[in-house]
């Protein structure tokens, strides 16, 4: 196990990634603006990510009661995932960001094998999941305000989670259906206040509530954060792509994140086909001018496969990007929306000091 590293240590390490990256100093002798993307093995350069499928869950545990650190045998784990994982990136793949909140299956130290053991780049995240009725929300942050709620998140990052060293790559959290309750609305609140102390993005789970966003974006302002670092999950949920448009224009990640077509597991027909419902919103946001706002992804699932079915990861290797071949997108736009834009939105920009 992994002691946490000491801040000053930490920022060390970031110096000395910096230094390789061949980022030049200001003839004033201040240092630039740290870029780096946070994986579980530790700090990269943001040209090492790669093809990155933002929002999947390697390991998930939920609809399960809450636990954290969750339970995972590690051997079946390894056994089952490391496979799959060599298959993504034989697609192509390099990075999977883990959407796995706390409380219902992040597991950092479990993540840091399959990353060793598969040799993707591997994205862990700090934050509460207030979706789902709030279950997995823990009691004690209906007694903390924002700040306090943020104090448990940054000490995530500058100190690793738990006993682990390991730190997030961004911040995870998730809203029922809007307006905004107050623990769903202080967990915003929490979240912009994380980023500003961290440079941690924000990938906050809203769906197809407009109104909602338009809660969470408001605060976002009170606090002085951008719309830029703030990510409206599942926002193919919506019908109507104006929202999302309008989101982009000011600066949001729009996260189409479900794609999917019907599979079988167990003899069974899983999910439904949500391709054209992708395509359309990517051709709308398109059309605005607005591509280097999209994350794409599946919201997908390997582990344990007895919880949920086993949601694939691989269809927009395999399917969406010819069909969008097809609709007539560029290779220079798809490396945009696959390469470009996942490793702009995982990007921690912070100052060394």
């Amino acid at each position: 196990m992994l002691l946490p590293v000491p801040r000053r240590a930490f920022l060390q390490s970031l110096a000395t990634l910096l230094a390789g990256s061949c980022l030049a100093l200001p003839a004033a002798g201040r240092r630039p603006p740290a870029e780096v993307i946070m994986t579980v093995g530790g700090p990269i350069s943001p040209d090492a990510l790669g093809f990155c499928l933002p929002h999947e869950h390697v390991l998930s545990r939920f609809g399960a009661p809450p636990v954290e650190p969750a339970p995972y045998e590690t051997a079946a784990a390894a056994r089952e995932v490391v496979p799959y994982l060599k298959y993504l990136a034989e697609l192509g793949v390099g990075a999977i960001a883990d959407c796995t909140a706390y409380s219902f299956g992040r597991a950092p130290e479990l993540l840091r094998e399959l990353s060793r053991l598969s040799g993707l780049h591997l994205i862990t995240n700090t934050g509460y999941y207030g979706a789902a009725d709030d279950r997995y929300v823990p009691a004690e942050a209906y007694d903390l305000d924002a700040q306090g709620i943020a104090d448990r998140w940054i000490a995530e990052f500058t100190d690793g989670i738990g006993e682990t060293g390991i730190r997030p790559g961004f911040i995870k959290t998730a809203v029922d259906s809007g307006p905004l309750s107050p623990i769903d609305g202080r967990l915003v609140r929490a979240a912009a206040i994380t980023h500003r102390a961290t440079g941690l993005s924000m990938a906050i789970h809203t769906g197809d509530n407009a109104a909602a966003a338009e809660q969470q974006l408001q605060i976002l302002a009170e606090e002085g954060v951008s719309p830029r670092a703030w990510a409206w999950t599942h926002a193919q949920n919506l019908t109507d792509p104006a929202p999302l448009l309008e989101a982009a224009g000011r600066g949001a990640w729009i996260s189409l994140d479900g794609i999917k077509t019907p599979y079988f597991q167990a003899g069974r027909k899983q999910g439904d086909d949500t391709l054209d419902r992708h395509l359309q919103h990517l051709l709308a946001l398109r059309a605005g001018g607005l591509l280097d706002r999209v994350l794409l992804s599946h919201d997908g699932s390997s582990f344990p496969p007895d919880l949920a079915a086993r949601r694939p990861m691989d269809t927009l290797a395999n399917t969406f990007l010819p069909l969008l071949r097809a609709a007539g997108f560029t290779e220079a736009e798809i490396h945009q929306l696959t390469v470009t834009n996942p490793a702009g939105f995982f990007t921690i920009r912070q100052r060394l000091r």
